[in-house]
């Protein structure tokens, strides 16, 4: 590829998160120049404060029921009282730092030129790290979102996910603030590793969007489990006495924790790139409003991953950088995603993994719907007598027999849930699943089985 001569690079990305890498990878590799700045750790919420650590702490917390489950099939297993917390987070870093390095290993290999520092715009082509300027010919914005906190009196007394992943000490009693799926995650992994959790959440019911027989199971098991909620309710203030944190809640109750993580939405990362003086729109809620291409209201800007508005999700971020180097470096006419049918997993305790429609958003696009549903406790937790239930449900077109929506809580869901992906995305219709011989004994086959 020719170089333009009156640029340092083909192509600049401000922002080396899933998206960010990605795309300048793919780029360098079809033999663009190009260039990545960052200014915090390489590899962007995901790997360093999301699904990444918050996976590795999931895993960490199901120990706790895996010892207690034990016992049902005969094993002496004394569950220990307490976790590690200093040896858990020095492990978990450990982790990160080293897929941080993989990170940088990959851009190194592929030959993109990586600034550490925060980047700003100073013209369509013109970026300032720090002290350094550079100029490129197409620039992407790739640079995530970040957690927001409500100013209520005594705010600086919460923590978001950014903090609460370096904990010093793990929280005896945690206050969650929110409905998403950082707050019921974050129940899941504070309660299985043994510390107190109340969960407040202004709305009837978490998380908003889901499917609703999915939600109320999740409810019913965090009930039984011993998780506190609270529902139609918001934090109004903190205030602190010692070690102790005394949340006062918009019903009049006060909560008494050492704790509170505030779990109530992302902003995008906009601010310091200087998009108003370059021309870049946004959109009302902060997001950077792309069209075809992920190209911004500046043609050679683009966007994309949770500072654009599109889907806020890892993989699709991921999927849409390399799209776009294939669209700007190997003449793809079109940088095309689908957005139908992407699967999406919350790691709550049972975890969720839903594809597809729900029952309302089905109805709501016109369909006359048939729902299959079944109820059952996993076969591994009889011996164990743990009562917790596995909810699965399909949403099918009764003019098509087409499959719009699979839905699953309990064991292994996330797992299961990305080959009915696949399926959903092939046109699969309810007599695809019903002539397809499931394997037994499994819980996944319940999927097929459905009358």
């Amino acid at each position: 590829m020719t170089q333009p001569h009156n640029y340092d690079f083909d192509y600049f990305v401000i922002g080396a998160g899933s998206g960010g890498v990605r795309s300048s990878r793919i780029a360098a590799t079809l033999g663009a120049k190009v260039g990545i700045a960052e200014y915090k750790d390489i590899g962007g919420t995901c790997v360093n404060v999301g699904c990444v650590p918050k996976k590795i702490m999931a895993y960490a917390a199901d120990y706790h029921g895996h010892f207690e489950d034990a016992k049902g099939y005969g094993w002496d297993v004394k569950a220990p009282k307490n976790l590690d917390w200093g040896t858990f987070i020095t492990r978990k870093d450990a982790e990160i730092k080293r897929l941080n390095g993989i990170y940088d290993g990959l851009l190194e290999k592929a030959g993109v030129t990586y600034y550490s520092g925060h980047a700003s715009l100073k013209d369509p082509h013109t970026i300032q790290i720090d002290n350094t300027v550079v100029t490129a010919d197409k620039i992407l914005i790739a640079t995530g979102g970040t957690p927001r906190k409500d100013m209520i009196p005594g705010a600086e007394h919460t923590l978001t996910s950014d903090e609460i992943f370096h904990l010093k000490q793990q929280p005896e009693h945690i206050l969650i603030i929110g409905g998403g799926y950082v707050a019921v995650e974050f129940a899941h992994i504070f309660h299985g590793m043994g510390s107190k959790v109340s969960l407040c959440y202004r709305g009837d019911l978490f998380l908003r969007g889901f499917d609703d027989d999915i939600r109320e199971t999740l409810k019913e098991e965090m009930i039984k489990q011993g998780i506190d909620l609270h529902f139609n309710c918001d934090l109004a203030g903190v205030e602190k006495d010692q070690d102790t944190l005394l949340a006062r809640m918009s019903s009049g109750k006060t909560v008494e924790c050492d704790t509170i993580l505030s779990a109530i939405g992302r902003v995008p990362n906009t601010q310091g790139l200087n998009l108003d003086e370059v021309g870049v729109d946004l959109c009302p809620n902060g997001q950077i409003k792309i069209g075809d291409n992920f190209q911004t209201s500046v043609p050679n800007i683009y966007a994309l991953g949770d500072v654009a508005n599109k889907v806020p999700l890892t993989p699709v971020a991921t999927a849409e950088g390399q799209s776009l180097a294939y669209h700007l470096f190997a003449d793809k006419q079109s940088a095309d995603i689908s957005y139908e049918n992407i699967a999406t997993a919350v790691f709550s305790q049972p975890p969720i993994a839903t594809v597809g429609y729900s029952e309302h958003e089905a109805e709501g696009l016109g369909h006359e719907i048939t729902v299959f549903k079944t109820r059952f406790r996993s076969m591994k937790y009889i011996l164990a007598e743990r009562d917790e239930k596995i909810l699965m449900k399909l949403v099918v077109c009764k003019k098509t027999d087409k499959v719009l929506g699979v839905h699953m809580i309990g064991l292994d869901a996330p797992e299961i849930m990305q080959g009915f992906a696949v399926a959903l995305n092939a046109g699969a219709t309810k007599a695809d699943f019903d002539r397809t011989i499931g394997i037994h004994p499994t819980s996944a086959e319940e999927f097929v089985t459905m009358k």
